[in-house]
Formats: structure tokens, sequence, C-alpha cells
């Protein structure tokens, strides 16, 4: 076997943009195809992922104000799909993370899937513990899904967005920090295309290029496979935005509070069923 393939992830991960369609009542009426893409999207395709029949979905609400509720919510989304092996853990402390019965379940879990809500709880509760050691020695090893929304998917990779001022492509006004580290050279940002967050993201790519930016719509998101092949899936758009190219930019010789300018940034529009892959920078328009 050779270095690339021993060191290719086993595992699935499931990085989605926020608003995934759970299927409610309010969602199927405000929209006439919303049951169409509940039937066939996001979570639909998470079970399809799986490897067995009715395989246990834990559902992680640690970043969410609202832990409780959102735990219900996905859970009864699930089961509209005939899935009724879905559990919550609501992580709220670095201390709940040392749960014995918490460990074993994600230990032995088929799927696991990070809610919305603040991405800073998530690697601030999370990072470096047992728990989420378990879950990177899981994807590395063995065939689990991971996926996150919103929130949860920001903190997917190793370089994060923490947040942002409106005056985003202005020097320092975009807060990068470490994530949780199942995938790396990739940055994620969610609710993209609804609340405008092109610059944000044009500027987390202009500061360190080598790092791929995938912006995610709302209820649209990226299947990755071996580490670094990306399907769109879900109803809206991934955008991807590459710096490998870039031949200028300023951000190294202006002060703090200065205009960043970006020379030769490359964008990239998927919709369900078009393909990125990440070692190669190619995108595919059938996946």
């Amino acid at each position: 076997m050779s270095t690339e393939e021993s060191n290719t992830p086993k595992g699935k991960l499931i990085a989605i943009g926020g608003a995934v369609n759970k299927g409610e009542e309010e969602q199927v009426n405000s929209d006439s195809t919303n049951q169409e893409f509940f039937e066939i999207g996001i979570l639909a395709r998470m079970l399809r992922e799986l490897k067995g029949d009715n395989d246990r979905i834990e559902i992680i609400t640690t970043a969410s104000e609202i832990p409780v509720e959102v735990g219900t919510q996905y859970i009864n989304a699930f089961g509209r799909l005939g899935h009724t092996n879905t559990d919550v853990i609501h992580i709220q402390s670095r201390e709940d993370t040392e749960n014995e019965a918490y460990l074993e379940r994600v230990r032995t879990c088929a799927g696991v899937l990070f809610s919305g809500g603040n991405q800073l709880r998530l690697t601030t509760i999370f990072g470096g513990t047992e728990f989420i050691k378990i879950l990177l020695r899981r994807y590395d090893t063995e065939p689990i899904v991971i996926a996150g929304t919103s929130a949860g998917a920001m903190a997917m990779s190793n370089t994060m967005i923490q947040g942002s001022s409106s005056k985003a492509l202005i020097k320092n006004e975009v807060q990068l920090s470490r994530g949780l580290g199942f995938i790396k050279d990739v940055t994620f940002d969610s609710h993209f295309v609804k609340r405008g967050r092109f610059s944000r993201l044009f500027q987390a790519v202009a500061m360190n290029p080598v790092c791929l930016g995938i912006g995610l719509g709302e209820d649209t998101g990226l299947l990755i496979s071996d580490g670094s092949k990306m399907e769109a899936i879900g109803s809206g758009l991934v955008i991807i935005v590459d710096g490998e190219n870039i031949r200028h930019t300023n951000v190294a010789s202006i002060g703090d509070k200065e205009p960043i300018s970006v020379e030769n940034l490359n964008v990239h529009i998927l919709v369900q069923n078009n393909g990125f892959l990440l070692n190669d920078r190619k995108f595919l328009a059938s996946y």
C-alpha cells in the first residue's frame, strides 16, 4: 500500500451551509419543491452513505443556544425519512466530554451530525479532548459519516473563520482560528449566498492562499470522500474560492484597517452533481 493510500481517510464528511431542509410542514408549504428536495436532499443522502440499514446517528448540539429543541428537530427529520435510530448528545462543557457514556456512544455510532450555532463553542469545548480524538481516529480508519451544518461545518477544517466585522477585505477585520481538523487546507463559510459573505471568504483565502475557500449555501453542502473528492449536494450553490494562482496581493505590506487587493483569485460555482478535486484543484461538471 502506498503512503498516499494509507493516509486516505476511510470516513466521509458532509459540510452543510445551514438551514438544512428537515421536511417540516412550514418548509413544505412555503415551497412546492421543498418536499422533493427533502426526500432526495442532504439528510437523506447522509442516510444513504451509512453502511447499515438503521445505523445509529448521534446529533451533537453543543454549538446551539437551544440544544434540546435542535436535537428534537433532527430526530424528527430523520424519522420522516424512516430512520429511527437517532439520539442526541448534549455536551455543554469540557467536563461533559469526559462522560464515559458519551465516549462509548461516539465510539460505536455510524454517523455524527454537529448542529449549527457558534463555531467557537465547538473548538473551545472539544479541542484536544478524548471525545474529538475518537472521532478523528474513526474518520481516518473507519467508514463513519461526520456531518456538520453552519457552525458545525465551519469548525470541520484546520483553519476556521472565527468571526468578522461588516468591513471584510479590510486587513484584520476577519479573524481566523484553528478548527477541529477533520480536513486541512480548506476554510468553510456558511449561509454564504443569503448573508453575502463573499468578501470575508475572499479575505480568508488572500491571507492564506494554500487554503481553498468553500462558501456553502443554505440547504446545500459538500460530500467529501477520500479526504479530497468533493460532491455538491442539496438545493443551492457551493462557491469555491481558489487562491493557488494569486499573482499579487498587498496583504503583507499594508497596515491594519487598510483595504486589501488581490489579483487572479479563481472562483468556481457548483450545484448538485458538480464536483471538485481538492488535491488537483479541478472542477468536475459531473460527479
